[in-house]
């Protein structure tokens, strides 16, 4: 069982590295580079999204950038390629593999749905 000063230090940890992640997930972030800033070691942080978040940090971002993503995808008329490049993704492909493994059906497809009103699912054996 951890002390309690160790949760308290690692949650804090956490909410300070997840708002530097919630403000610039577009830009091209590393966790040594968010340990530094919120002036920590990389294996503290580590220790802080597994233990406190139950995630990794890259799951993190991605999930970041996933969730603003859809709501570029579903309320701005934004290609698949500028909403790419807006969420930090330098190449569309990428982005369009990390959505389909997100969110289960490709960004052209999740737009289409949100403006047709329309639930288009990828069966999931396609989606694999």
């Amino acid at each position: 069982m951890q002390r309690a000063s160790t949760v308290h230090h690692r949650t804090t940890l956490l909410e300070d590295a997840n708002a530097i992640v919630e403000h610039e997930f577009a830009r091209d972030l590393s966790l040594d580079d968010i340990a530094r800033r919120v002036a920590s070691s990389r294996r503290q942080l580590q220790r802080a999204y597994a233990e406190i978040g139950r995630t990794t940090f890259r799951e993190h971002l991605t999930a970041v950038r996933m969730e603003r993503a859809a709501e570029m995808l579903a309320a701005h008329g934004l290609t698949v390629r500028e909403v790419a490049h807006r969420v930090g993704y330098r190449q569309p492909a990428q982005f369009a593999k990390a959505f389909r493994r997100h969110h289960g059906l490709a960004p052209s497809a999740f737009r289409l749905r949100g403006a047709a009103g329309v639930d288009v699912r990828i069966p999931a054996a396609e989606a694999a």
